[in-house]
């Protein structure tokens, strides 16, 4: 009896196995399908992931890419900061060989019949204004030193002077002056503050250049000893042509001139008129002291009624320029600053009282009792004895020394 129990358990036990594995064989394949397909899905998806990144990477550079593209900027920025060296062939290219000539432009090419002078002007103006940088200094980019060629490349200014905001041009000026003198960390001595050598750009801002005689000196020598001449006869300070001590003050009496053609958009002496001219700053303190005002000078320089303020401190101040003691003269933040209208300007006196009238007579002096120091501020004190005035007659030193200025083409 056991037996058939056995046996029919064992039968039932061998049905239910057949069964069960005809179920589990059906569902395998199941299974391997669903895993087939969401394999192929998640084959599918990664690959839209992998090309839509790679569309965005291409579309947008890599963090890498952009930190080098940054670098490459700086770079190119520093390179900026400091005179890059061109060759002669590079600014042939540059300038159509020198084809086209302009009365200012980015590529001075310096010639003349001094080679030392040559190379004093080119040390000079690298050593100086490129090392400088000043809203109101020109900038210069490069320079050129081959065996035939010392070139200067500037950057490009298209505009000259002209009558539109000369307040500005000349408070711009003085700022940049004054830049040089008082800010940088060792002084510079420009030497030729004249009309030529402050150039405009597009929106009439001034630049100081022409650095070419420029002079480095250390602020605890408040004199330099030099031998010749130095700058441009009717621009430059009496001193410039005596054997005496020079300081920067003679850069204060080169703004003063400039400042008179400024007001009278003239030059101050016109060498193509017959000898009986007046020199205009000369004209216009004689006026001054004569009829008390500056009414004359307007109607004669045809200014409007509505800048008479502004002119009479511009006159003013270009009459403290042009002093003829070096100490009288004010300092140029103090010009700054007379320009603009932060300070009072005394009464100046005459500037003019070493030179000679029509009679070959010696002017009155009209020494004020005020001369100004280091601090741009009045002291009293008497300049000169009257009786020691003499007249003495500059005599240029000045080597030839040609000057072509070219521009790149564009």
């Amino acid at each position: 009896m056991s037996n058939i129990v056995h046996f029919i358990i064992f039968s039932c036990s061998i049905s239910d196995l057949y069964s069960s594995s005809s179920v589990a064989s059906s569902s395998g394949i199941t299974a391997i399908v669903i895993v087939v397909i969401m394999i192929l899905v998640s084959m599918f998806l990664l690959s839209c992931i992998r090309w839509y990144q790679k569309k965005i990477c291409s579309s947008s550079p890599s963090p890498l890419s952009k930190l080098t593209a940054t670098m490459d900027q700086f770079l190119n920025d520093m390179e900026k900061e400091k005179p890059i060296r061109f060759t002669s062939r590079q600014l042939k290219i540059a300038t159509d060989n020198f084809s086209t000539l302009l009365g200012s432009g980015a590529v001075k090419v310096l010639h003349g019949t001094s080679d030392k002078r040559i190379e004093q002007q080119f040390m000079a103006e690298v050593g100086t204004i490129g090392r400088v940088h000043h809203f109101n200094l020109v900038r210069l980019y490069g320079f050129c030193l081959d065996k035939n060629l010392r070139a200067l490349v500037y950057e490009y200014l298209q505009m000259i002077l002209g009558f539109e905001k000369l307040h500005e041009i000349a408070v711009g000026t003085a700022k940049g002056i004054a830049y040089l003198h008082e800010e940088c960390q060792q002084r510079i001595i420009h030497y030729d503050i004249k009309p030529e050598n402050i150039l405009l750009d597009s929106k009439f801002c001034p630049k100081v250049a022409d650095f070419g005689l420029a002079k480095l000196c250390n602020r605890e020598n408040t004199h330099m000893s030099m031998t010749g001449g130095r700058g441009t006869p009717g621009y430059a300070a009496p001193e410039l042509w005596m054997p005496y001590p020079i300081t920067h003050k003679c850069d204060v009496y080169s703004f003063g001139i400039l400042l008179f053609e400024i007001i009278g958009r003239r030059r101050n002496l016109n060498v193509q008129l017959p000898d009986s001219q007046e020199w205009f700053p000369r004209w216009v303190w004689k006026n001054i002291e004569s009829n008390g005002d500056i009414g004359e000078l307007m109607e004669a320089c045809e200014i409007d009624e509505g800048n008479r303020e502004t002119v009479e401190r511009m006159v003013k101040t270009a009459l403290w320029r042009v002093q003829y003691r070096a100490e009288r003269r004010p300092l140029m933040s103090m010009v700054v600053k007379m320009l603009d209208g932060a300070a009072e300007i005394p009464q100046p006196s005459n500037p003019f009282g070493h030179l000679l009238d029509h009679n070959s007579t010696i002017v009155a002096a009209g020494i004020s009792s005020s001369t100004w120091k280091d601090d741009s501020e009045p002291s009293s004190s008497v300049v000169t004895d009257q009786s020691k005035l003499v007249v003495e007659t500059p005599t240029t030193n000045m080597e030839n020394c040609e000057i072509e200025v070219v521009c790149t083409s564009t």
